[in-house]
């Protein structure tokens, strides 16, 4: 017989006793994780699917990156600008018909002055227009798991098809500064005058730079619809928050919301270590091996982020299908603990065997199945 064991198991960390508070946002949707442990420290309408403005500007530069990587681009590749990518207003590098730019700086471009333009050259010579291009980005998205993302353009210009989650975004946020640490380099710079046009636009529009909260990018969007928004990162001591916020009224309402979640969301939590790599957490009962029972264990060292308001104790269950059928091999995976965390989503931590058991041999089998069926003789009598 087959039973679902749960095992009450508490994990002892002395914190700090200092009130931790949720953060209120005004901003209409926002997602705040911990890059390391993918930790979610605050969200709100997280996987509403909404305009995102320059804010999907990241998934054209996704693709770019990606591309890249391929060698279907370099960074120094010239790239001519067509009339269709000079037609767009709003944020621009000042392109023009006669101008052929290298890669690098339409990336900077994109980025740092949030170039309408710039992404559509890149997304013409990826795909040779842009709306066989954002069929392309909405495909990858799928790919990738962003489930409320899909695309119109290049650039985020306003359009009802134009629609992604702050879910996605984040998550779109932490694939690039993991899959490509040698372009995000560019999200940190402040300024950027290409060509020597139009001085007075060269700076970057990432509040999130100017604050001193150790932010180091990403990407900020503002449209009617979507009101002012930003998909930021921060390091601070070698722990790196990621963040988006939108809906805010005004430029200054998001500079300040956002810098208040990027403190609050280093000063509100800390990480711990609540188990060390082959500790025993609990035991496992065995069905026809050479031992009753085997040592449950972590193979590695189990770092949570916990509220700074946690309390002494964290309540877990080891959660495992048992008896578990012999053989069973050290290492080999038997469940998972799911640890408690007030205020927070539970974290499953994989447990494996600390030991190996060997299958029982002819004459233990049968002693096994003797005493089992003796039990159910005993069961039916009564």
């Amino acid at each position: 017989m087959r039973l679902q064991s749960i095992l009450g198991v508490f994990l002892v960390l002395f914190l700090s006793g200092v009130q931790v508070h949720a953060f209120e946002t005004k901003a209409r949707a926002a997602l705040v994780i911990d890059y390391a442990t993918g930790t979610v420290l605050l969200e709100k309408n997280a996987d509403v699917s909404m305009p995102p403005a320059s804010m999907s500007k990241l998934m054209t530069l996704n693709m770019v990156f990606e591309s890249l990587d391929d060698g279907r681009l370099t960074l120094d590749e010239k790239l001519p600008v067509s009339k269709h990518a000079m037609s767009y207003g709003g944020s621009t590098m000042f392109l023009n018909t006669r101008d052929r730019v290298r890669v690098e700086d339409l990336i900077r471009g994109v980025i740092i002055l949030s170039g309408n333009d710039a992404c559509v050259v890149l997304a013409e010579a990826l795909a040779g227009s842009e709306p066989e291009f954002a069929r392309a980005m909405t495909k990858r998205a799928k790919e990738l798991g962003m489930t409320q993302s899909h695309f119109a353009n290049a650039n985020g210009w306003p359009d009802p098809g134009q629609r992604m989650s702050a879910r996605d975004l984040v998550f779109l946020a932490s694939r690039i500064i993991r899959k490509f640490p040698q372009y995000y380099k560019y999200f940190s710079e402040t300024e950027f005058a290409f060509d020597g046009r139009s001085p007075a636009n060269r700076f970057n529009r990432n509040p999130l730079l100017k604050l001193g909260v150790g932010a180091d990018g990403l990407k900020t969007g503002h449209t009617k619809e979507a009101g002012y928004g930003v998909v930021g990162s921060a390091v601070r001591n070698g722990r790196r928050v990621v963040m988006m916020i939108s809906g805010l009224k005004t430029s200054q309402d998001r500079a300040t919301e956002a810098g208040k979640i990027i403190n609050w969301a280093f000063r509100q939590f800390s990480q711990k270590k609540a188990l060390k790599a082959g500790q025993v957490v609990g035991r496992a009962k065995v069905w026809l091996g050479t031992a009753k029972t085997v040592d449950v264990m972590v193979k590695s060292d189990v770092k949570l982020l916990l509220p700074v308001s946690v309390g002494s104790k964290l309540q877990a269950s080891l959660q495992m299908v048992q008896p578990i059928a012999a053989p069973i091999s050290k290492g080999q995976k038997l469940g998972v603990l799911k640890i408690s965390i007030p205020d927070m989503r539970p974290v499953d931590v994989p447990v494996f065997a600390a030991s190996d058991v060997k299958k029982a041999g002819f004459v233990g089998q049968l002693k096994l199945s003797a005493r089992v069926l003796g039990r159910k003789i005993l069961d039916l009598a009564n």
